[in-house]
């Protein structure tokens, strides 16, 4: 027996104001990596061109902001939204099988 349980349109609206602020919050991030970067990168050439300490901060942040891309995106090969939603209903059936035998 499975339990189905099917979104109302408000849910659903929800869901996809919730995404797209989401979406809104990793570009909103991904620009200002870009200017900073274009910052640092002028401040270290024009004053310390001998050592590129900028790759530092490009790389680091990078990687911040693709774990950012990757978690907005739903790129993650393990533990995604579909995995979410079986687990919940795995919980709520275990949860309903306790209750019938208490």
């Amino acid at each position: 027996m499975e339990l189905v349980m099917e979104p109302s349109e408000y849910e659903k609206y929800q869901r996809a104001k919730a995404q797209v602020k989401e979406i809104k919050g990793f570009y909103s991030h991904l620009s200002s990596y870009v200017i900073v970067i274009a910052i640092l990168i002028y401040i270290n050439l024009k004053y310390s061109p001998e050592y590129l300490w900028f790759l530092w901060t490009l790389i680091c942040w990078g990687i911040g902001v693709l774990f950012h891309a990757m978690r907005v995106f739903n790129w993650f090969p393990f533990l995604n939204k579909e995995w979410e939603e079986r687990k919940i209903r795995q919980f709520m059936e275990e949860d309903k099988n306790k209750s019938k035998f208490e």
